[in-house]
């Protein structure tokens, strides 16, 4: 259906559905929504410690617990988008429930009942409650993208408009709590500033869901959730078992960004940060200096990258992409034997060479970053024609299921690795002696890790076939039997 609002294009003997710049870039101000709440989230733990008393090593069994609860959520609210048909839409209602009840939970965790003499089980009810209601908005989100476009030269971009707002917002909003908002509270966590920046980060949250909204409107719409066949299409248990089991293409793709969510989140922790910056390098500003710089060339590469997957189709991006990474990483590896890592910290060619390495390697993973969200719609649309069923909440929410239980244990294989090397009782520390162990385990964690993901994610790779070739021919039978329906 081709309305005033929603255009569409004949390419590749297909009627393309294509959406309109303006409604992209409101649909990505989703990351409004989804960084602001996880700007906040951070300091979660702040808030357990501050406001409920709560020491802090069960913070962290709690904080693992919620994850796992989180894990669980994504595909049991499938079956709450499914049902959710409403004269409103499917979308815009569940939005506008998941923000409502994800704000009453920061509301309730942050400022009602913080500092009110309460303690485990309060802290982690109104965690749970977050947990649900932003699940419900993330899960919703997820399916946006294959939506609004199957045009295989425009989901690129789409994923693009995601990256910029994921980037950009939680870099303004941490200047904005940390540089602006903290000072007035006296520089500290407490209990005024976390209230403070809960009512902020809520109304910004607000803010992005109404864009979001507005951007959707005009696909939020029965005609774009029909399946490919007649009958009952409603979603079963047994449905999403046989996505798990006969999706191959999302098979490969949960092993391929399963692996490397491990290796980004084991990469980032702190105690690796800290060997890398402040033990090896001796310059811990240098990982500020970093992220600032490596912002706008990141976002080149998002264009980059959009661009030769609507040429060449979001496998073969993420296998070009995938590829240049792992060789920018061995290249790193290599520099770092070469040198004297603690000349980095010094002006010079060195730091020179460092920097641009590392924003040549992140920009290779922003490329694999806005394929991944492209390649996604993609086995959404795959899943439609395979079953006839248009189940996109079933797709992202079991992929979320497995990467989220797979990547918790990021943390524990970065602590794990440093205790090999001696930090058992005590965490690394800037100024420890930079040892042959410490250069090698960081080494490993921060570069081989993602090394071993991307090699794994080559694998996956070549054992799914839907490339670009594939995937027009999947759209190609979607609109023949979406015909043979109406005719």
């Amino acid at each position: 259906m081709v309305t005033d609002k929603v255009s569409a294009s004949m390419e590749d003997g297909v009627q393309y559905r294509r959406a309109k710049l303006w409604q992209i870039i409101l649909v990505a101000a989703n990351g409004l929504n989804g960084m602001a709440i996880y700007s906040l989230i951070g300091m979660a733990s702040y808030s357990a410690s501050i406001g409920y008393g709560i020491a802090t090593a069960v913070i962290a069994g709690l904080l693992t617990f919620t994850r796992i609860f989180d894990a669980v959520t994504d595909p049991l609210l499938a079956f709450l988008y499914d049902r959710m048909n409403t004269k409103w839409g499917k979308v815009r209602p569940l939005m506008f429930l998941g923000w409502a009840i994800q704000s009453l939970g920061v509301l309730f965790m942050f400022h009602v009942f913080s500092s009110k003499g309460h303690g485990v089980v309060v802290f982690l009810l109104c965690y749970m409650l977050y947990v649900i209601g932003y699940t419900i908005v993330n899960m919703t989100a997820q399916t946006l993208p294959a939506l609004m476009t199957n045009d295989p030269k425009q989901r690129p971009m789409v994923g693009v408009w995601f990256t910029i707002f994921n980037y950009v917002v939680p870099m303004v909003l941490t200047i904005v709590l940390n540089v602006v908002m903290l000072p007035r509270f006296g520089g500290t966590y407490n209990q005024g500033f976390l209230s403070a920046a809960t009512f902020l980060v809520t109304g910004i949250s607000l803010i992005g869901v109404i864009l979001v909204c507005i951007g959707v409107s005009a696909y939020d719409k029965p005609e774009f959730f029909e399946g490919t066949k007649k009958g009952d299409q409603r979603l079963r248990l047994k449905d999403m078992i046989s996505v798990l089991k006969n999706n191959r293409p999302l098979q490969c793709y949960i092993a391929s960004a399963a692996s490397d969510k491990i290796a980004q989140q084991a990469q980032s922790a702190s105690v690796v940060s800290t060997m890398l910056l402040g033990i090896l390098i001796g310059n811990m500003g240098l990982g500020t200096i970093l992220s600032v710089v490596g912002m706008f060339p990141s976002i080149v590469f998002a264009f980059i990258g959009a661009r030769y997957a609507g040429k060449h189709g979001h496998k073969e991006s993420i296998v070009k992409w995938t590829t240049l990474s792992l060789i920018a990483n061995v290249v790193i590896i290599v520099f770092f034997v070469l040198i004297k890592p603690s000349s980095i910290s010094k002006m010079g060619i060195t730091m020179v060479l460092f920097v641009l390495l590392t924003l040549v390697g992140n920009g290779f993973s922003m490329g694999i970053t806005t394929s991944n969200t492209g390649f996604m719609a993609d086995i959404i649309d795959y899943e439609l024609d395979r079953s006839g069923k248009y189940i996109p909440a079933v797709i992202t929410g079991t992929y979320s299921l497995i990467d989220k239980i797979v990547s918790s244990f990021s943390a524990a294989i970065a602590t794990g690795c440093v205790a090999i090397i001696g930090y058992t009782a005590t965490l690394p520390q800037p100024g420890d002696e930079a040892t042959a162990g410490v250069f090698w385990m960081t080494m490993f964690l921060r570069y081989g890790l993602a090394i071993i993901g991307w090699i794994i994610t080559l694998i996956s790779m070549r054992f799914c076939g839907l490339d670009r070739k594939e995937m027009i021919e999947v759209q190609k039978r979607i609109s023949e039997k979406k015909a043979e329906i109406k005719g």
